[in-house]
């Protein structure tokens, strides 16, 4: 009687060469997973900050125009918390405040010339100087938009622009913006900047939205 080749393929054991393969393949499958699980989740505010600070993460973006160097860096709403929360904490704690920090988007905006603030650039003429200071400390939310692909504007909350008077090598102000849905679903959203004086033009930042949607935590 013939033997059914399929049948003995199917119940023939794999030889020791392909079950130490397979062995290998599933140990690379699993250091991977596991690096790319806990890839998101960091020991301390400083490890997270050293991770999204690296562009290849997509969580930081630069570019320069006409010598104005801007820099535009999301900040995960873990950061905040870990602003506020002072010793220890509890779970409930840390539930609430990312409830609290998680319904909006932050970035932090960094513009600079000749490696000094903007305003340490126009100190030899006190009317640009001053009218400088007055758009910086009031009118970013006229200069400062994001917008969807399909031109739908995110209203600005609240934007925080603290003035370094000189002692720092650049202009940072904290963005703030709702978590709405409108953001979340779209593939990217933009950011521009308009032109503060510098002849730069409008600025653009294009922000993929899935490294908003999993960004990454710190363990509290």
């Amino acid at each position: 009687m013939k033997t059914n080749k399929r049948n003995k393929l199917a119940t023939t054991p794999p030889s020791k060469g392909v079950r130490g393969m397979l062995k290998v393949t599933l140990l690379f499958i699993g250091i991977v997973l596991t690096t790319s699980c806990s890839k998101n989740i960091f020991d301390t505010s400083e490890e997270l900050l050293e991770y999204i600070k690296q562009p290849e993460n997509g969580y930081l973006y630069a570019k320069t125009v006409n010598g104005v160097d801007f820099s535009l860096l999301y900040k995960p709403t873990d950061l905040l918390v870990n602003q506020e929360l002072t010793g220890e904490s509890s779970a409930s704690k840390v539930d609430s405040l990312r409830s609290k920090y998680g319904e909006y988007l932050y970035f932090t905006l960094s513009m600079s010339k000749n490696n000094q603030e903007l305003l340490s650039n126009v100190a030899g003429n006190k009317q640009k100087f001053g009218a400088m200071v007055n758009e910086l400390a009031f009118g970013m939310e006229q200069k400062v938009h994001l917008y969807t692909p399909q031109k739908d504007t995110i209203a600005m909350a609240d934007y925080i622009y603290p003035r370094m008077y000189g002692m720092s090598g650049s202009t940072s102000m904290l963005f703030v913006y709702p978590r709405d849905e409108k953001v979340t679903e779209e593939e990217h959203i933009n950011i521009t900047i308009e032109d503060l004086g510098f002849y730069t033009g409008e600025v653009k930042f294009k922000i993929p939205t899935k490294m908003i949607n999993n960004e990454p935590k710190l363990k509290f």
